[in-house]
């Protein structure tokens, strides 16, 4: 399994998850790649130890070499620095 990380700051409304409703502010996304070509997403505050799966957050790709373009697009939306 691989896996990305990038920071990014989730702006007004926030980046919903699966457990824990919407998380706004200084945040961490990792994408992890399994062995049968799902690559699934989960944010955790900036530092905290805690991942939590972003809302419709995984999805399978044709190849692994497409987790890479997977995990850019997901900072590209995510990433709200200034709203």
């Amino acid at each position: 399994m691989n896996s990305y990380k990038s920071p990014l700051v989730a702006g007004q409304g926030g980046v919903l998850t699966e457990e824990v409703g919407v998380l706004t502010g200084d945040l961490e996304l990792r994408t992890t790649l399994s062995k049968d070509g799902v690559v699934t997403a989960k944010v955790r505050y900036a530092g905290a130890t805690e991942w939590y799966h972003l809302r419709g957050g995984s999805c399978r790709v044709a190849d692994d070499r497409d987790h890479a373009a997977v995990h850019s697009l997901l900072v590209g939306v995510l990433n709200r620095p200034t709203g």
